[in-house]
Formats: C-alpha cells, sequence, structure tokens
C-alpha cells in the first residue's frame, strides 16, 4: 500500500497507525503547489480533491478522507481491534464519535486558520477551537480518550494539537490535553512517524514539530493541515 502525504499534515495521521499496527507501507510526499509526488505522478489523477491523504491499494483501488482510511487501517491489521473495536461494540463507535468530532470540530475550523483569505474570521473561528478543546479536556477518562487503550482517534487528535502553535493557541490551559500530546510523542511509532516525516521539537524539549528548515528558523510558520 502507498500513503500519499505531507509531513505534519493530517496525512500523519494514518502514518502513525501504520507503524503502530506494523503495517507495511509506502509514504508517498505530495507537494501542495505543483500536485506532483515524489514519484512524478499527477497527484489530481489519484485524488482529485487536491489535499491528502490517499491510500493507494495494493491492486490500485484508492481510498481518500483521513478517518475512513484510518479505520481500513485497523480493520486490515491482524491486531487492529487494539486501536479500533470489534464492529457492533460500543467501543468502536465511542471511537468512531471521536473520529467525527476531531475532523468536523478541530480539523476543519483548524484549517481555516491557516487560510489568509480569512483572516478577518479566525477571532471567531479560534473561539470556536478553543470551546472544542475545552469539551475534550472534560471528557478525558485515562491517559487517552478513551481510558488506557491508544485508538486511531488519539493519533488524528495528536495531529491536530500539534498545529496549535501556529495558530495561536496556547494549549497550556488545558493540561489534560497537553500531557496527552506529551504521552503520544514518546510512543515508539509516533517517534519513528515524525523522524520519517523529518520533523523536529520546533523548541529545546518542545512537543510540538515542524520541519527541519522551519526549526532552523524559529519562527512560527503556516503547515497548512
Amino acid at each position: 500500500m502507498k500513503l500519499y502525504m505531507h509531513a505534519a499534515a493530517c496525512s500523519m495521521s494514518p502514518h502513525i497507525i501504520s507503524r503502530e499496527l506494523g503495517l507495511d507501507i509506502e509514504l508517498v510526499a505530495v507537494d501542495r503547489q505543483t500536485h506532483r509526488t515524489s514519484k512524478g505522478e499527477d497527484y489530481l489523477t489519484i485524488n482529485g480533491n487536491g489535499y491528502v491523504p490517499a491510500l493507494m491499494l495494493d491492486d490500485g483501488r484508492v481510498l481518500t478522507e483521513g478517518p475512513a482510511i484510518a479505520q481500513f487501517l485497523a480493520d486490515s491489521a491482524p491486531d487492529g481491534t487494539r486501536m479500533l473495536p470489534p464492529a457492533g461494540t460500543f467501543a468502536r463507535n465511542e471511537v468512531q464519535s471521536y473520529l467525527n468530532f476531531i475532523t468536523s470540530e478541530l480539523h476543519k475550523p483548524m484549517a481555516m486558520l491557516f487560510n489568509a483569505a480569512l483572516a478577518g474570521a479566525h477571532d471567531g473561528i479560534r473561539a470556536t477551537v478553543e470551546k472544542r478543546l475545552e469539551w475534550l479536556s472534560g471528557r478525558m477518562v485515562g491517559p487517552y480518550l478513551t481510558g488506557e487503550a491508544f485508538t486511531i482517534a488519539d493519533a488524528y487528535l495528536f495531529v491536530c494539537l500539534n498545529w496549535v502553535p501556529w495558530i495561536d493557541i496556547d494549549l497550556n490551559r488545558w493540561p489534560k490535553l497537553q500531557a496527552f500530546r506529551e504521552i503520544v510523542a514518546a510512543r515508539p511509532s509516533v517517534r519513528e512517524a515524525l523522524e520519517a516525516e523529518e520533523l523536529h521539537p520546533f523548541e529545546a524539549g518542545g512537543t510540538y514539530f515542524a520541519p527541519r528548515s522551519y526549526v532552523d528558523r524559529r519562527s512560527p510558520v503556516r503547515v497548512t493541515p
């Protein structure tokens, strides 16, 4: 399988999941400006919407949309129920509920905060994101969203929380979410994914990450989700 991705973007979620579950996936980087891949392909022929991620199966079929890819990967792995409980259980629906919440109530408005054309609405959008983070903080029942198990929803949340420095949100306001980010960042699979995407702590000892060129500049950057 091939995972079409862009460093630090939402595609890092299925990247983390594939490493967590030991799945053999080839990473193919996508240039956001030209829509060319690192293999020289026209990415628009793979995903006409132009954004990442996209997962190409060995038979050539393509699956798009991060939450759907995350669930497919978990269902494809021998021990996938470790990250996504079996179908028909409340636990599975709970993880899916968080996936839907993160994609619509966090990822989408956060992406709007990277859009300069929406600058006039940024204050209101940021306030909405902060309300959603407050709600999430109050819902956490353990080190991870649903308790002791690291699920596909946690991988997605970690990636979104990694963007907060670039959109002027201080995660220290929510100690549970800050602790969550630190715990996830320390997982071997996550560290491997960060290294593979050439992401490094933006500040010494930091738990949010950016490409090395941005780290060297020591200035906030816009890593579009």
